[in-house]
């Protein structure tokens, strides 16, 4: 196959395509944490987002054969994790609300505020699923509203 230049996983995805287990079990080590953190902000719930990662890298070496070097593997995998929560949660009847839509009541922030990340973090898994999952795809993903509608 001809890939790009500076491609770094050319050679793994190769191999995972000959259905090598060791360049899978490599891919898998260096995606799985921070694929795991995206299901879990969408599910909000650790062994969902546990079976959600397990599935989305089943479909991954499944189908790494389509993959076609037009964005990083970790973007095509992230792809693959946030439609396959989209759909479990779809199954599950969840309500999404767009931003636009709700009421906007932002106090004046002192000039010198320091915000706990772990505190926001703790007040988005209170979120309702639909506001989450839009904030975290949002804020958190950087997808735009765009993007966001055709995802959901």
């Amino acid at each position: 196959m001809n890939y790009p230049d500076n491609y770094i996983h050319a050679k793994l995805i190769e191999e995972c395509i000959r259905g090598n287990s060791k360049a899978q079990f490599s891919l898998y080590n260096q995606y799985s944490k921070a694929m795991f953190n995206l299901a879990h902000r969408i599910m909000n719930n650790r062994e969902d987002a546990e079976d959600m990662l397990q599935e989305a890298f089943i479909e991954c070496f499944r189908n790494i054969g389509s993959f076609r070097f037009e964005s990083t593997f970790g973007a095509w995998l992230k792809s693959i994790v946030i439609n396959r929560c989209i759909n479990q949660l779809r199954k599950k009847k969840i309500d999404f609300v767009y931003f636009e839509t709700l009421p906007v009541n932002i106090p004046e922030a002192e000039p010198e505020v320091i915000y706990d990340s772990g505190k926001i973090f703790q007040a988005i898994e209170l979120l309702p699923d639909g506001y989450r999952i839009i904030l975290t795809l949002y804020l958190l993903e950087g997808y735009d509203h765009t993007e966001i509608s055709q995802i959901l």
